[in-house]
């Protein structure tokens, strides 16, 4: 597919003269109509197209304006010209390059997974992340019909009815604990055919929650570099009581090293980082994880957010998931902060408002469970809680947060 294939579908106006090649257009809506109508120009265009989340506040977006204004070499407004925004754990944002052909191939992908010939989806996620862009793209790709679904509304109790064949959605973890919790909610899953689950490991206690209300989940492993879904459980295999995120899409490759590192590679990677970063061949996810003996991958956590306390490695997706399982609190995470004694201590943190947090009781939950060495040494309660829109938490912006509560504590 050409970009200017892609600008017809996506309803470009025909005719429209192409811009100047050094025109980098920015696209920063949170109305979905208005984005749909932006993007489409923007494509139909000869001209870079970056994609910025309206909610960034200065900081953010003086980041996100001087990675724009970089020119890369060489200038190509054919391959790579759509940028979109990542921060990962980092929270340091990078702009992903993808086209036409990364994001054509991860839609064929996803199609073949799940035996769609035409995808039908309810929109909940933003168009500016990539899992809310790709739900929409891939209803574009295929001729399927894409709703815009208000978030605020569905908390409410005011989510549409879903009257598509084989609905599909896509949530975050956050998301789906909020609408497990009321019945509207409930009821309003239990019309899809696929919810795609992905933004963050989901916990056990959730998943096994889903299962016994019968909802239809897809846990999926994806990432803004890849467009989105690379493995996914099918909604059967998980109500079958299957784990982990799934087998392959077979447009990607998912190689699992010797040390636990996973390497991608496939015709949805993207192009590199703008401006001048380029991929060639596989490409180091920052992940890390193993498949079963069934071909299933699963997923561990972040190589650079692994604890190293007294010579012994330490998962925090570990320890968070037994704190989660040992309470009622979904927001958590645990970092490791300096130690002189340790190199690393472990410390557990939790937005402020949790009223259901009782600390004797998960240390105890904790020490039945997890060996000494991998027991939070501190429990610390952070606010403002850094995370983006998409309930991911920055991990470095939480660290800083922690080491400063610790030391104004003289711990």
């Amino acid at each position: 597919m050409e970009r200017s294939e892609l600008a017809h579908i996506l309803g470009a106006s025909p005719g429209r003269p192409r811009a100047r090649a050094e025109r980098v257009v920015v696209i920063s809506e949170w109305e979905s109509s208005a984005f749909k109508r932006a993007l489409a120009e923007a494509v139909a265009a000869d001209a870079m197209v970056a994609l910025a989340n309206p909610d960034w506040m200065s900081q953010e977006r003086a980041q996100f304006d001087r990675l724009v204004q970089m020119t890369p070499t060489p200038w190509d407004t054919e391959h790579g010209w759509l940028l979109i925004p990542t921060g990962g754990s980092s929270g340091k944002t990078k702009l992903a390059r993808h086209d036409q052909s990364t994001l054509a191939a991860a839609v064929r992908g996803f199609c073949a997974h799940f035996n769609h010939g035409e995808v039908n989806a309810m929109g909940v996620l933003p168009l500016y992340h990539v899992g809310g862009l790709m739900g929409w793209l891939r209803c574009v790709y295929t001729g399927g019909t894409h709703i815009d679904v208000d978030w605020t509304g569905l908390m409410e109790g005011g989510g549409p009815k879903v009257d598509l064949e084989s609905p599909v959605t896509s949530l975050v973890p956050t998301q789906l604990v909020r609408l497990l919790r009321m019945e509207a909610g409930r009821d309003w899953l239990r019309q899809f055919d696929q919810i795609l689950i992905g933004g963050g490991p989901a916990w056990q206690t959730l998943r096994r929650e889903a299962r016994e209300l019968g909802i239809r989940l897809a846990p999926s492993y994806g990432m803004t570099e890849s467009a989105a879904v690379v493995a996914a459980l099918r909604a059967d295999e998980f109500l079958a009581g299957a784990n982990g995120v799934g087998t392959l899409l077979p447009h990607v490759k998912v190689t699992v090293g010797e040390t636990g590192g996973i390497e991608l590679e496939g015709a949805s990677l993207f192009h590199g980082y703008w401006p001048d970063a380029v991929i060639d061949g596989r490409w180091p996810t920052g992940d890390w994880g193993s498949y079963d003996d069934a071909g299933r991958l699963h997923i561990g956590g972040r190589v650079d957010a692994l604890i190293i306390s007294g010579g012994e490695k330490i998962d925090p997706v570990e320890v968070e998931t037994v704190w989660r399982e040992s309470s009622e609190m979904s927001q958590v995470a645990v970092v490791g902060v300096p130690d002189d004694d340790w190199g690393q201590r472990v410390v557990a943190c939790y937005p402020a408002g949790q009223d259901l947090f009782d600390e004797t009781a998960v240390r105890q939950a904790m020490a039945g469970r997890l060996a000494r060495f991998k027991q939070p040494k501190n429990f610390v309660m952070i606010a403002p809680w850094p995370e983006n829109a998409m309930g991911k938490v920055n991990r470095a912006e939480l660290k800083k947060l922690a080491m400063k509560r610790l030391a104004s504590a003289g711990n």
